[in-house]
């Protein structure tokens, strides 16, 4: 229940209904995180709530600038042929889109040590959201289509997504096994 709801639904003496009370535990439980492996009953994580955001926009700022350079840098050393198969754009949204499932790993899944609260804004979002460009790939299809070469467009909307799916959890799956060998 979102807090406009619980504000409404909420009866008199902070209750929910006849009698029930309300499911409030403190001030950051209004609050959305915008990180989803928070835990609001730690005092050090509940703190990362609090601060301005200003630090996370300029993170992701600077790491999609990154991230986009990278993706330009890759169209001039790999340029695509007019009217021909994007190759370029599938192979930047592969790669980092295995780069997502190795970090997805990394920082959300192995607990060994904390990560910055940085990290995940500025390497996730920031550069492998600049670096994955899935509006130029929605560019690609269309241009396909008008050129009339729909099939081919269909083909590359259907390998991209396979694509992008199997890079994340072949990556994922993979850093699983690394860490686990390490561990052990």
């Amino acid at each position: 229940m979102d807090p406009a709801e619980r504000a409404e639904s909420a009866g008199p003496a902070g209750t929910t209904g006849p009698g029930e009370p309300t499911e409030h535990t403190g001030p950051t439980d209004l609050v959305d995180p915008t990180d989803p492996d928070i835990d609001l009953s730690v005092p050090a994580q509940r703190r990362e709530l609090t601060h301005g955001q200003g630090l996370v926009l300029a993170a992701v700022a600077l790491g999609g600038g990154i991230g986009a350079s990278a993706r330009y840098a890759a169209s001039l050393l790999w340029p695509g042929v007019a009217g021909g198969f994007p190759w370029t754009t599938l192979v930047v949204n592969a790669v980092g889109c295995a780069a997502i499932g190795v970090l997805m790993v990394l920082v959300a899944e192995a607990r060994t040590a904390r990560a910055h609260p940085l990290l995940r804004p500025f390497l996730g979002t920031g550069v492998l959201g600049g670096f994955t460009t899935f509006s130029t790939y929605a560019v690609d299809i269309e241009r396909l289509v008008s050129a009339g070469r729909a099939r081919t467009g269909l083909v590359y909307l259907a390998l991209t997504l396979l694509t992008a799916l199997a890079a994340v959890c072949c990556a994922a799956w993979t850093t699983r096994r690394l860490l686990a060998r390490r561990a052990s």
